[in-house]
């Protein structure tokens, strides 16, 4: 991969990337982290991918402009944990409190101590869930992992590894519930079968609404900068 910048302002980086599988040029903008992606197919020069870049300049910032803005972790910041709108305040101490409407956070390493405290009652959260969905189909997983993924809200390997985003613990809760059982079922079907999905509706219920929340509203929990205040 390459990395190039679109002038203009502001500059915009772009990653170059090429794949014998590409037919043609193609470009994408991640959703999630705004990243700027063109993927060149062989026998396309970085040059000409760059002018087609600079040809669809207009689009590409028109899409940036709609991201979500970030959010740093600052004294009256508000954040949502457990999918309730809390207001951040720096108080003296080492100790995260968690309040109905605040969320108490230490000044120094603030970013760093509310990641922290986030990770753990999302673990909290996500063992409880997928030990009582586990027990439902009489399975049992391996490990749970936690990570800050950007593509993924969960996974499940073949083995029985879990793998979440710690960040489904800012979401209302059914959403880190769907996503729980949603990957406990992978623990029976590899795949995304109806054979899968009629046991996620057997686990979980309906789940039509927490599916579309993720994908229309998902990308919000990304907006949190916890390396600010770090």
């Amino acid at each position: 991969m390459a990395e190039h910048v679109l002038k203009g302002v502001p500059p915009v980086p772009l990653t170059l990337r090429r794949s014998a599988r590409a037919r043609r040029i193609t470009l994408r903008i991640s959703r999630l982290d705004g990243r700027v992606t063109l993927t060149l197919p062989r026998g396309v020069s970085e040059a000409e991918a760059l002018a087609f870049a600079r040809e669809k300049q207009a689009w590409i910032r028109d899409h940036l402009a709609d991201r979500p803005e970030e959010v740093a972790i600052t004294p009256g910041t508000l954040i949502p944990v457990e999918g309730v709108a809390r207001t951040i305040a720096f108080l003296p101490g080492r100790k995260v409190m968690l309040g109905e409407d605040r969320i108490g956070v230490p000044e120094t390493g603030a970013g760093a101590r509310l990641q922290a405290f986030l990770r753990e009652l999302a673990r909290d959260r996500l063992v409880a869930a997928a030990d009582g969905y586990a027990a439902r189909i009489s399975r049992s997983y391996d490990r749970i992992t936690l990570r800050d993924t950007r593509s993924r809200w969960g996974s499940c390997t073949s083995d029985g590894g879990l793998m979440f985003s710690w960040r489904l613990i800012l979401a209302p809760p059914e959403i880190l519930t769907y996503v729980a059982a949603h990957e406990v079922a992978h623990l029976v079907e590899m795949n995304h079968s109806p054979a899968f999905w009629s046991l996620v509706h057997d686990i979980y219920g309906p789940h039509d609404a927490p599916r579309r929340w993720l994908r229309t509203q998902g990308e919000t929990l990304h907006r949190y900068n916890f390396s600010v205040g770090a």
